[in-house]
Formats: structure tokens, sequence, C-alpha cells
């Protein structure tokens, strides 16, 4: 099993910035892609950002240039710096871990708050 927690939503106003990070613990020997996906209300859970285990990104379109994503491997966390942020950029903020080979094994964090005020 893996246990999957982030931290560092909160509350920001329009342009300001926030960092998330996320860690795995528990059998993670083999992790391979980690990333995030957020989750507004009334809307499907999208694609933020994910890392692959060699360290290549990919950005959802909404967030590029924006949002950037890193990992520890040696420590089995994630991090998602978010600038210039936009009211549009609420949702509740998800972090993935995949363990193993494509397709892989997904687990999920609780989710963290990200709200940006006008």
């Amino acid at each position: 099993q893996v246990q999957v927690v982030e931290s560092g939503g909160g509350l920001v106003q329009a342009g300001g910035s926030l960092r998330l990070s996320c860690a795995a613990s528990g059998s993670t020997l083999s992790i391979n892609t980690m990333g995030w996906y957020r989750q507004a209300p009334e809307k499907q859970r999208e694609l933020v950002a994910t890392i692959s285990s060699g360290g290549s990104e990919n950005y959802g379109d909404s967030v590029k240039g924006r949002f950037t994503i890193s990992r520890d491997n040696a420590k089995n966390t994630v991090n998602l710096q978010m600038n210039s942020l936009k009211p549009e950029d609420t949702a509740v903020y998800y972090c993935k871990v995949v363990i193993g080979m494509w397709p892989g094994f997904n687990y999920w964090g609780q989710g963290t708050q990200v709200t940006v005020s006008s």
C-alpha cells in the first residue's frame, strides 16, 4: 500500500503564488509518474501537471507557463509551484502517484483546497 499526503493549499489573491507539496510513503519502491490533478465544483477532474521518474514534465494547457512541477526521487515527493494564479485556478488539487510500469497502480491523496480570490 501507498499513502499519499498533500499539503500547501490555501487562499491567495489573483496574481499571487502558492506551492503544493505531496509525499508518498509505504510501498514506494517502484514509483513511476507523479502528478497533480484538480477538480472545481461541478467540473470533471483535469490534469494539471505530471512528471515521470526520469524528469519529463507534462502540463495542462491552462497552466503552461505559470505552474512548475518538480520531484525528489530520494524523498518520494512532488511539488507544484503555482504562479500568476487566477480565480479559475480555484479547485481541490489532488496528488496522484503511479506505482509500477504502465498502466501501473494509481494512488491518490485526499486533496487540498486552493482558492484564488479576484
